[in-house]
């Protein structure tokens, strides 16, 4: 014992775990205290939200932020799925909710769209071409080896031939104007994109709450505090889209947007209760094209609406709510995927509008929508405390055309073509003082731009295997029915080993989208390293 205790005393020199130099910088003139922290459940929660909104914002490539958005889930997120060709009766508040939308109907576009002037000698040699146009794709020539498969069903034969016209349509439109209206020489055109879009959105009950004090008068305020976040992810496939380098102006002022006029129903229920679909997915963001192009902003998009002739509830208001319901989510959702692609997300709120032109149409019916999104920051309080609101234009279902007899159109309605006009003479205009990408490296915007081959390579394979969606080599985990029945209801097979992650109190659905062993490097790529050092690929997780 007594030897141990030299050894011991030799080993602990006092200069080193002491020391009596005075450090000037530790003492100020005035005195200097801590910020007081609320150490409420709600308050640590917020400030620990608020840490993650931080370090995301910092991270430099679009690549990166997504990946970063996806490092808390191995197998991906619970998602609530706001399809395009899916609409279920009664979705038009819950639609307005989730995408904070403000909807003005009306007969004519917004005002906006008053100062957009079209000379009259335009539409007359436009009006005889797109006669030509519908005439040919509707009654002159059918797509027959499309419209000839068998077992077609009326919705597909829809867009089918809405497909036609819209190409057509789009066509004559850019060839009249385009010498009056020069962005249309330069904008990129997509046929049948994806469109994915994935946010965050509170405010609705938290199912697993059996039991919250009921008052006599709730609201959004008083409700918020058993509120549970939702993924909301939106997917459609329009028949166009168009895309610009510059982004639209703004149809009212940012000021305007925060107007409380501009009232949006509020709903508190689980998604599930209107027949919203679950599904377990990864977040992603694709607007139809790749981080990195230069046309970033999208200007028109037309989108399908075949779908609506399966719906066969035989109310004509839920039929107009429908419309209205696509034309929002379609637009939020076109709009979000582009805000992702330009450093922005559902955490980080958009610094300036952004607007999108949409249009829902089969070749003969019309309706359209001008959209300003204002705000993405939906989660959490946000969705009471957050004073923006988006905001959607739309009008009635609108008939292009009667019939056609004997190679002519009858009862063609030219206010539907002024309307399509003004859609596409609406210029977009340069954001003077506006950086529209503020929360991206100025050197690193997306992967491509690293020096390092290695990490672009990686960045880019994870990226879009994320986008991808494709499901893991390794299914997720799941009790099967019988041991639900033997090992946990009923616990009749004690002797069993205990290997499942149940067994093991282990939850998978926690994994980390980086808990996992990196790729192996064969000896023979590896030579200038020792035997067991270099064997796993190095990885850069932001």
């Amino acid at each position: 014992m007594a030897f141990r205790w030299q050894k011991t005393a030799r080993l602990m020199k006092p200069n080193k775990f002491f020391s009596t130099a005075a450090v000037e910088s530790e003492y100020t003139a005035t005195p200097e205290y801590p910020p007081i922290l609320d150490l409420s459940k709600k308050e640590v929660m917020k400030r620990t939200r608020q840490d993650r909104d931080e370090k995301l914002k910092d991270v430099k490539t679009v690549e990166e932020k997504q990946i970063k958005l996806n490092m808390l889930k191995y197998w991906g997120f619970k998602t609530y799925m706001m399809l395009e060709d899916h609409i279920p009766y009664n979705n038009l508040t819950l639609a307005q909710h989730v995408t904070r939308t403000h909807l003005s109907i009306n007969q004519d576009l917004p005002k906006y769209y008053e100062n957009i002037g079209v000379n009259s000698s335009i539409s007359e040699g436009l009006k005889e071409e797109l006669f030509e146009a519908l005439l040919l794709e509707v009654d002159g020539y059918r797509k027959s080896y499309d419209l000839r498969k068998q077992d077609l069903e009326a919705n597909e034969i829809d867009n089918i031939i809405g497909s036609c016209i819209v190409r057509q349509l789009n066509r004559v439109i850019t060839n009249n104007l385009c010498r009056s209206y020069v962005h249309l020489k330069d904008v990129q055109i997509d046929l049948d994109p994806r469109i994915e879009s994935s946010w965050s959105c509170g405010g609705m009950d938290n199912p697993r709450l059996r039991s919250k004090p009921e008052t006599e008068d709730e609201t959004p305020e008083s409700r918020i505090k058993y509120a549970k976040n939702r993924l909301m992810t939106y997917i459609g496939n329009p028949y166009l889209t168009m895309r610009s380098k510059q982004p639209l102006p703004f149809i009212i002022s940012e000021e305007e947007g925060t107007n409380p006029a501009l009232e949006v129903p509020f709903w508190n229920y689980d998604p599930r209760v209107v027949l919203i679909a679950i599904d377990y997915r990864r977040v992603a963001n694709i607007p139809g094209f790749w981080p990195g192009d230069q046309y970033r902003f999208g200007t028109v998009q037309y989108l399908k609406r075949g779908h609506h002739l399966n719906r066969s509830f035989g109310d004509p208001e839920d039929d107009a709510e429908a419309l209205h319901r696509q034309g929002i989510l379609g637009s939020f959702g076109w709009l979000s995927a582009q805000a992702n692609l330009l450093g922005f997300n559902t955490f980080n709120d958009i610094t300036y509008p952004m607007v999108a032109q949409t249009i829902i149409t089969n070749g003969q019916l019309f309706s359209f929508y001008a959209y300003q999104m204002n705000t993405m920051l939906l989660h959490s309080e946000n969705i009471v405390e957050n004073p923006k609101r988006n905001v959607c234009w739309a009008t009635p279902e609108l008939k292009l055309y009667e019939k056609i007899t004997d190679g002519k159109l009858e009862g063609f309605n030219e206010d539907i073509l002024a309307k399509l006009v003004k859609f596409y003479a609406n210029t977009p205009c340069q954001r003077l003082g506006v950086n529209l990408t503020p929360y991206l490296s100025p050197d690193e915007k997306v992967a491509a731009d690293y020096e390092d081959e290695d990490k672009r390579k990686w960045l880019e394979r994870e990226y879009k295997f994320i986008t991808s969606n494709r499901p893991r080599h390794q299914l997720f985990d799941e009790i099967y029915s019988w041991e639900r029945i033997y090992k946990v209801e009923h616990k009749t097979r004690p002797m069993d080993k205990r290997s499942r992650p149940f067994e093991l109190r282990q939850n998978p659905a926690k994994r980390r989208y980086d808990e996992r062993k990196p790729e192996y490097i064969p000896r023979k790529l590896r030579p200038d390293l020792p035997k067991n050092k270099g064997r796993d690929a190095k990885e850069y997780f932001p």
